[in-house]
């Protein structure tokens, strides 16, 4: 039996042995964990689209320009037509997820109209799709050393260029990845 830990509201680092191209070299934030599975959103692989793309196929007008050109992420492999808006402050919105320490997941229309009139939550990252995984599916890929986990940090979720993301995760529990060997050690 694998341990179980919570890993909600912490990032998941693929190692750099992860091939799986929907996740090499990926951060994914973790939104929701717990016995029956995990849920997460991967923020470091920009789309090419932005949110004025966005929202013009779902007809909303944008009256604050800025917002136009913000990227859209992707997500993950599951339901990559369904938005997903991970956001501070937390606010009321009509479908929203409180994953902890002040920060949420919206899927819902109104917040995005929120956006588009400069009204939404201070800092938003958007992607389209979401990473899943069952029940001890995560618990063992982490165990077969396929992804760091650790804290979350808003600074790499919100302000760091996505490029830098990965290493920067990595960085938050002490792990450099230019200098990790891709042999594995036996005792």
């Amino acid at each position: 039996m694998l341990e179980t830990t919570n890993l909600t509201n912490q990032f998941l680092i693929a190692m750099p042995a992860l091939a799986d191209p929907n996740f090499y070299h990926t951060v994914t934030y973790v939104c929701a964990h717990n016995e029956d599975g995990a849920m997460g959103i991967v923020i470091n692989r920009p789309m090419d689209l932005n949110l004025g793309d966005i929202m013009t196929q779902m007809n909303i007008d944008v009256a604050a320009d800025r917002v136009k050109n913000v990227p859209i992420f992707d997500g993950g492999p599951v339901q990559r037509e369904r938005g997903f808006v991970i956001h501070r402050p937390s606010g009321k919105w009509d479908a929203m997820l409180a994953v902890g320490n002040g920060l949420s997941v919206t899927t819902s229309r109104d917040i995005l109209v929120a956006v588009a009139n400069g009204e939404g939550p201070e800092k938003t990252l958007i992607a389209l799709g979401y990473a899943g995984w069952g029940a001890g599916q995560l618990e063992k890929e982490i165990a077969d050393n396929a992804w760091l986990h650790g804290p979350a940090s808003e600074s790499v979720l919100f302000e760091m260029p996505h490029e830098e993301r990965w290493q920067a995760a990595a960085a938050l529990v002490g792990v450099d990845f230019d200098r990790l060997s891709g042999e594995a050690g036996h005792a």
